[in-house]
């Protein structure tokens, strides 16, 4: 049978193939590895998965990649990002080293709102053109689907902007990018001392014109004490299903408010942070169906000294995604390669689960399992050929790009 590409001796090919559902517990490190691996490719898609003697017995190709040496795996998704925004705030990053905390900074006029008068201010396309910017040095660091949050604008006017530059990133760039409408990331300054005549603009303006320009899937919110605490989170959220967003929560970051267990009260997708979840909110996840996305980078980036519990969800049985959290504040990084690396050290994942968080797990957290996050026949060819002799090398060799080539639907895109 003809195929477009075939890419065969890979030293291991990680398929991870399995259920179909959020892999949690013992599943989270079967990689399903196949030993002198290879892939045949047509029309984007994959039509072949075996050991390469096999596979070149059903199909040759019109192309072929010979990936000796090297490990085949999934594209990496990451399902939590913020890379729309003007200017880089190193200045805060400079406060966190001679001790301000996160809270203090945006409580003294940093943070989030010293990101929203720029946005408000620039024009969709310069927005456009620092984004695609920076989107194409996260493709090249292995990523091939990403989510992409608003949040920078706080107003009608300008969170609408940033959707539509999200919308026109997705249009144009290679990799898929999946939106979030996240008018609820902080009050604006104009609104700070009165925070319900903000919450009634999200409710009846925001997110109603949102849903009707269908710029969004996903809605998601800061639900943090010094932020929009319960029972705002809740008000709005509720609103946002009604409109027929799906839910995703900023969740417990800092202090456990009770942010996990309204995730699950409310039957999000995923509910983000955790770094201060509790036991009780970590049960109620995984009794809600609620996927835990943990966002190391930010914890690194921020100097805290306590991290989420990625072991105690994981042998609870509530399945884990990783994330990069890259924005301008809190967490400027944009390599999945180094969260892999922050997890596997500080969380205490090991190599294999925390391949599987970022890649069939972080799909499940953007609801797309079904087409990504693991190599098999009829899913689509979004694929990395990594540089690395094992793929227990890939958190070992930190700080550098371990990514030869990028393929997403079959087409090289990077290397």
């Amino acid at each position: 049978m003809q195929a477009d590409l075939v890419i065969s001796h890979a030293f291991q090919l990680l398929t991870l193939k399995g259920s179909d559902h959020a892999r949690s517990g013992y599943a989270m490190a079967e990689l399903g590895i196949i030993e002198d691996g290879a892939i045949a490719i047509r029309n984007g898609l994959i039509i072949g998965v075996d050991k390469t003697e096999m596979l070149n017995e059903k199909f040759t190709g019109r192309h072929e990649i010979d990936a000796s040496g090297m490990v085949v795996m999934p594209g990496f998704v990451d399902p939590h990002t913020h890379p729309i925004f003007v200017k880089s705030r190193e200045d805060e990053f400079e406060m966190r080293i001679k001790g301000k905390t996160y809270v203090e900074i945006s409580q003294s006029g940093g943070g989030i709102r010293s990101s929203v008068d720029s946005v408000r201010k620039a024009s969709e396309q310069e927005l456009f053109d620092l984004a695609e910017k920076r989107i194409w040095k996260i493709i090249r660091q292995g990523t091939t689907t990403m989510e992409a949050k608003s949040g920078y604008g706080l107003s009608t006017e300008s969170e609408l902007k940033m959707l539509r530059v999200i919308k026109r990133l997705n249009d144009k760039l290679p990799i898929d990018i999946v939106s979030t409408f996240m008018g609820a990331h902080e009050f604006p300054e104009e609104f700070k001392l009165d925070k319900w005549k903000y919450i009634r603009i999200l409710k009846e303006e925001m997110i109603p014109a949102v849903a009707h320009k269908k710029l969004a899937e996903y809605c998601d919110i800061f639900t943090e004490k010094h932020v929009f605490d319960l029972d705002q989170s809740r008000e709005i959220l509720v609103i946002a299903k009604e409109h027929g967003f799906r839910i995703r929560m900023h969740a417990d970051e800092i202090e456990p408010i009770g942010g996990a267990e309204l995730a699950a009260e409310l039957g999000a997708v995923s509910a983000d942070h955790l770094g201060a979840a509790s036991d009780q909110g970590i049960e109620a996840m995984k009794k809600g169906g609620v996927i835990a996305t943990l966002l190391p980078g930010t914890i690194f980036s921020l100097g805290m000294s306590f991290y989420a519990r990625a072991r105690k969800m994981i042998d609870s049985g509530l399945p884990v995604a990783l994330a990069t959290d890259y924005n301008p504040g809190s967490c400027n990084c944009d390599s999945m390669q180094f969260i892999i690396t922050l997890a596997t050290l500080q969380m205490k994942m090991s190599v294999a689960e925390a391949i599987t968080a970022s890649t069939f797990n972080a799909a499940c957290a953007l609801e797309r399992q079904h087409k990504i996050g693991s190599l098999e026949v009829g899913k689509m060819a979004d694929i990395l050929i990594m540089d690395m002799p094992s793929y227990r090398y890939l958190p070992y060799h930190f700080g550098s790009n371990n990514v030869a080539k990028v393929l997403k639907r079959g087409e090289i895109i990077f290397g």
